[in-house]
């Protein structure tokens, strides 16, 4: 109960002043950077920050952290609307967003995205509140060898992305982790297939290879057809699931605000991590999995609903520790400590009054974004009805002065073109195109942390199984993978050589 006494105070701290103003300028600003391809939750948050300086601290962190999550969502529209992810935890939306966008269900998209961003967002601050010091203590139990396995578990529900045929989709699986190994080894500062060139030599960005696979690909696609004619979206609906529906998106968010808050905890996650694991296990828990890529309301749901609740977990090792989980984090650790707050044990105790305001902020902030999207939804949706020969032109120079922006770097532009060109031909060949772009996020990640095991363990791979969480790990990777192989052994049994073709 203390704590409720706390919250209620942070609530009359965050409802005064010109507080509630910037929290709405800051969820506004964190939907139009989420939009904006190029940019994401961390570019915003950094190139907003200089804006805080002469700004009061709780007011500073307050619209930092409305920056944040309202990122979260604004990547949604366009990965809904027109096939564009705006940030990379938005890449798995566009699998199931945009096919109900083209089934004229996008209101229905963007509501079921509304909500369950707005559950997670309350269920990960309710975490934060009653089990944050708890839970933070745990997480530090994840050294480099426990992260390895994590980052494999992700990767073997990369499975379930594969598509109608599993040698197709491991090819572009294989190239996805092929192009994580270019640049600087982590281990000896080696230079791999850089070709010698020196914009090789940090590795190839992946806003460049998202815009391209997704982004580029659909303009591609619209060039087939004839630019003059208007795209005319089918009449939406409802902002809201059907009947039938109801149950399942319900499912979806609840597990998706549970898996969210968790993997927060977990230093040297991101929020893509959350959204990849929460629609793998949407499809391995559906009873229709083929219904998944071609419109699947629970494809949206979860995952929107995770990324959002992965935010509000990852403010518990903030705040108790000190320890920032991603690059967002590390963003809004450095606001603190620039405006003279250290985060740490001693946070609640020294900054008790601005830490429960900046909480309580979220929550209204979370509001914010319901109030902003659901009854605007048929207004984003008239995005789509724009022609082509307008749409196409406007969507290829954001994407292009978004991907340009990211390094001013023209290198980023000709990987964003290369990489659209490869991904429009591997569609027109049937190649699925979300493991490319998964286990390329994942392959660097798993790289780290594995020399980082290695060097702890002096060469001892036996090592990992003598560590607790590892072996559960584990356990988990190998029942994932013969849930796997039954799946393609029954869709193989009743579609035949149709299903398992290569």
């Amino acid at each position: 109960m203390e704590n409720v006494t706390y919250l209620l105070a942070g609530f009359a701290d965050a409802l005064t002043g010109m507080t509630p103003l910037y929290c709405l300028i800051g969820v506004v600003a964190g939907m139009v950077v989420g939009v904006l391809p190029g940019l994401g939750p961390t570019a915003g948050t950094a190139l907003l920050l200089p804006m805080t300086y002469g700004m009061s601290t709780m007011d500073a962190i307050v619209m930092l952290a409305g920056i944040y999550y309202g990122a979260m969502y604004g990547g949604t529209i366009t990965s809904v609307l027109i096939n564009t992810p705006g940030e990379a935890a938005s890449v798995v939306t566009c699998l199931d967003g945009y096919p109900m966008a083209k089934q004229g269900r996008a209101g229905a998209a963007l509501g079921v995205a509304a909500i369950g961003s707005f559950i997670g967002g309350i269920v990960s601050m309710i975490g934060l509140i009653f089990l944050g010091p708890l839970v933070a203590s745990q997480a530090l139990k994840f050294g480099p060898p426990e992260m390895f396995c994590l980052m494999l578990v992700g990767l073997t529900l990369v499975i379930s992305l594969l598509g109608k045929s599993l040698l197709k989709g491991m090819i572009v699986a294989f190239l996805g982790l092929a192009l994580s190994l270019i640049g600087i080894a982590p281990a000896g500062g080696t230079i791999r297939y850089a070709f010698g060139s020196d914009n090789l030599m940090g590795g190839i960005d992946f806003i460049s290879i998202a815009m391209g696979a997704f982004g580029l690909t659909e303009i591609f696609g619209n060039l087939e057809s004839d630019l003059s004619v208007k795209t005319e979206l089918p009449k939406v609906k409802g902002l809201f699931p059907e009947k039938e529906e109801r149950r399942v998106v319900a499912g979806a968010i609840a597990r998706g605000s549970v898996l969210g808050f968790l993997l927060g905890l977990v230093p040297g996650t991101n929020s893509t991590i959350p959204a990849v694991i929460s629609y793998s296990m949407e499809k391995k828990l559906s009873k229709h999995p083929e219904k998944f890529g071609e419109g699947a309301i629970e494809g949206v749901a979860g995952p929107e609903t995770a990324n959002n609740s992965y935010c509000g977990g990852a403010l518990v090792p903030l705040f108790t520790l000190g320890l920032p989980t991603s690059p967002s984090m590390a963003v809004l650790l450095g606001a603190f400590i620039m405006h003279g707050v250290t985060p740490g044990p001693r946070l609640f105790e020294d900054h008790g009054p601005l830490v429960w305001a900046v909480i309580a902020s979220m929550f209204v902030g979370n509001v914010f974004l319901v109030i902003l999207n659901l009854p605007l939804a048929r207004m984003w949706a008239q995005i789509t009805r724009v022609p082509s020969r307008i749409l196409v032109p406007i969507i290829t120079i954001v994407a292009l002065f978004g991907v340009y922006g990211l390094n001013n770097s023209m290198f980023d532009v000709v990987c964003m073109i290369i990489f659209g060109i490869l991904a429009y031909f591997l569609k027109k060949a049937d190649f699925p195109l979300a493991p490319l772009l998964l286990t390329f996020i994942l392959g660097g990640e798993i790289e780290f942390s594995l020399v980082q095991s290695m060097t702890m363990f002096r060469g001892d791979f036996t090592q990992f199984f003598a560590r607790p969480i590892c072996i559960v790990l584990m356990v988990i990777i190998v029942a994932t993978l013969i849930v796997g192989s039954l799946t393609a052994k029954k869709r193989i049994e009743k579609f035949g050589g149709e299903e398992a073709e290569v």
